[in-house]
């Protein structure tokens, strides 16, 4: 039984089976949905939670009619959504306010395209402004505002039509910390006392913490493409403290189902986990030396000595999910530590790098980058063989092109170059856009 009593059993959303691919310009397709089923009940917050290209705002975009799915369908109150449906608002992350009218002009847009009339247009506006504490603002124009009161703004304008459905994709992410725990605390105040025009809400988020306090169910996405692999209900009385066992217990838990590693089985083989298998096409993110080498030294100091709690890592370092994540898992591609569990445990590579001195960890690295990430083999690979020891950017970039999108094929040659350069197994002119070898063996 959910702990929320007022969620109805009646759906007010199906999304049924949807997909939703992009083609490149050689006419290649990229799936960034496939088959995402869920349902939205009226009474309730769900949370969608995955990493960056998991296509959650993509979802959203298919919810309120301003895309159309590749596949499958999207139902509002039993019929296909085919383009912007009455009963459906959206908060953004950037407020997209409308920088020449005041506040009441921008919170009355929603009523405008509605033709109401003017006199109870203005009541309704004046009521939603009121409502979300922004009394006596009503002729201020954005510039004059705090982000914060510019977020309330769009809370405001899409309040003002009474939706069914209030879409928020990242609605606190462009605040400060302060601000942003200030605005959700009001939010779910007025959520909590019925005082809000809503039927229901779907949140995109990548804080955690932010989604576990505010959520009645969590819908975690893989990447590439975005699919739901995991469905997380919360079953916990509101106001949600932060530091609450039960609190701090699910957020554990969707750290352990956010960090799970997919596993590829081979034909008459056991299951092996996705890094295991790792080969030349293998997508990597852009992150920094400086970062990797923080984290590790991070979870090798006390208290964690060398394995550390996700969670309680990333409070310490003040990183959201979304930051810490990519950090910890090129670490787990370069051997140097293992995610499982919600934890990240460093391996004996791991340690003797936070116990090494700078040229001792550029040598550690490049073993471990040889070793452990195929592409970083195979560039070298090639300088070594070539007799002027060069090779053109191009030359691996169609080779990616092969397996991956173009923007994917330039991000992971832009990781591999910077951990190249660290690693000094090889240099690379941006200007000439040429690999080469300083030091040829």
């Amino acid at each position: 039984m959910n702990a929320n009593p007022q969620i109805h059993a009646e759906p007010l959303l199906q999304v049924q089976g949807v997909g939703k691919s992009f083609w490149k310009s050689d006419g290649d397709e990229v799936v960034v949905l496939d088959d995402v089923s869920l349902t939205l009940r009226r009474g309730e917050i769900v949370g969608l939670l995955g990493r960056s290209g998991s296509g959650k705002s993509t979802l959203l975009r298919l919810i309120a009619g301003l895309d159309a799915p590749t596949q499958g369908a999207v139902r509002y109150l039993g019929a296909p959504v085919a383009g912007p449906a009455a009963g459906i608002a959206m908060v953004f992350q950037g407020f997209a306010l409308f920088p020449w009218l005041t506040v009441l002009g921008n919170v009355q847009l929603g009523l405008e395209a509605m033709r109401m009339p003017e006199a109870q247009m203005r009541k309704r506006s004046l009521e939603a402004i009121d409502l979300i504490g922004l009394d006596g603002y009503e002729s201020a124009y954005p510039r004059e505002l705090s982000g914060g009161m510019r977020q309330r703004v769009g809370f405001a304008r899409a309040l003002v039509v009474h939706p069914n459905i209030l879409l928020m994709d990242e609605p606190f992410s462009a605040l400060d910390v302060l601000t942003a725990e200030t605005l959700r605390t009001d939010f779910l105040e007025l959520w909590s006392q019925g005082e809000l025009p809503i039927g229901s809400v779907l949140l995109v988020t990548h804080n955690i913490e932010e989604a576990v306090q505010m959520c009645d169910r969590l819908l975690i996405f893989s990447t590439h493409p975005g699919r739901v692999v995991s469905e997380i209900p919360v079953d916990l009385p509101q106001p949600r403290g932060a530091l609450d066992p039960a609190v701090r217990a699910l957020v554990d838990r969707v750290y352990v189902e956010m960090t799970a590693r997919p596993r590829i089985a081979r034909a008459g083989q056991r299951a092996e986990p996705v890094a295991a298998v790792a080969r030349i096409d293998m997508p990597l993110e852009h992150v920094s030396t400086n970062l990797l080498s923080g984290l590790i030294e991070a979870v090798s100091a006390p208290p964690y000595e060398g394995r550390a709690d996700l969670p309680a890592i990333a409070q310490a370092l003040h990183m959201e999910a979304d930051d810490l994540f990519p950090v910890a898992e090129a670490l787990q591609t370069l051997r140097l530590a293992e995610v499982e569990g919600g934890d990240i445990r460093l391996t004996d590579a791991g340690l003797a790098f936070a116990r090494s001195e700078t040229d001792e960890r550029k040598n550690l690295f490049a073993h471990q980058l040889l070793a452990h990430v195929p592409l970083a083999a195979h560039v070298r690979h090639v300088l070594d063989e070539r007799s002027a020891h060069l090779a053109p950017k191009s030359r691996f970039l169609d080779e990616l092109e092969d397996y991956m999108t173009e923007q994917s094929a330039e991000q992971t040659l832009r990781a591999l170059i910077s951990w190249g350069r660290y690693a000094e197994i090889f240099a690379y002119d941006d200007q000439r856009q040429l690999f080469s070898l300083e030091n040829p063996a």
